[in-house]
């Protein structure tokens, strides 16, 4: 189980870029999520974010359960990253072994930090530091969370509710507000583990319901709704 203690369990979602992510943490959010999955992150950018933003810790979600991609992620300086579609105990102990350094994961030797001036931080340090998320975003992850939450390495289970709710076959505020188990069945299985829960929220009012279910890491809104939302105050 990760060290890691977030400042404040609520972050911000970065879809735009770097420079986007760069002017919310002049906000001083819990922690950033860079989204290169669905947002418009590729490898580059990652690294000019990661180079800019300092002051907060930053996750990285990848696009798919790949090593080389993790370890890049990684090598520029994130915190941590954010593996989707996560639906067994072998995968999510795939993701966990990319995060960190042999003898307990297979992640190969490769930091930028130096490069730009940072310290370099040991294996053993490395390893401590890195937070290792899986997401469960499907029924069968679902159905298998309590072997996730068990699997070595895992530090954070991120539940992804839109493709959560897709999946069940019910409308997203339904799955949140009238929950019937699914996702407190997420927040038991890491409660017994260990293992911190998370979420993307996406509002202000699910982040509320969210964390009252337990959620400890919640991806209260995105930087293109905050800007919405602040262009949206000027008349």
């Amino acid at each position: 189980m990760t060290t890691w203690a977030p400042v404040s369990g609520t972050g911000v979602w970065s879809l735009l870029g770097a420079a986007a992510a760069e002017a919310v943490s002049h906000g001083s959010p819990g922690w950033i999520g860079l989204d290169a999955q669905h947002g418009f992150y590729d490898d580059r950018s990652i690294r000019d974010t990661l180079h800019a933003v300092t002051a907060a810790d930053v996750l990285v979600r990848v696009r798919s359960l790949d090593a080389g991609e993790i370890g890049r992620a990684l090598d520029a300086g994130a915190r941590g990253v954010v593996v989707p579609m996560i639906e067994s105990a072998e995968t999510a102990a795939r993701a966990a072994a990319a995060v960190r350094y042999p003898p307990v994961g297979s992640r190969s030797w490769g930091p930028f930090a130096p490069y730009w001036g940072r310290a370099e931080v040991g294996v053993e340090e490395a390893n401590r530091q890195v937070v290792c998320g899986v997401m469960v975003e499907t029924r069968a992850g679902l159905d298998h969370v309590d072997e996730i939450a068990a699997t070595p390495g895992v530090d954070m289970i991120f539940v992804g509710p839109y493709d959560l709710a897709l999946s069940l076959g019910t409308p997203l505020d339904a799955l949140i507000a009238g929950d019937k188990g699914e996702l407190q069945s997420v927040v038991s299985a890491c409660r017994a583990r260990d293992v911190i829960p998370g979420v993307y929220a996406g509002s202000p009012a699910r982040a509320r319901q969210l964390a009252a279910l337990g959620f400890e890491v919640v991806a209260a809104r995105s930087d293109r709704d905050l800007l919405i939302d602040g262009v949206g105050t000027l008349g």
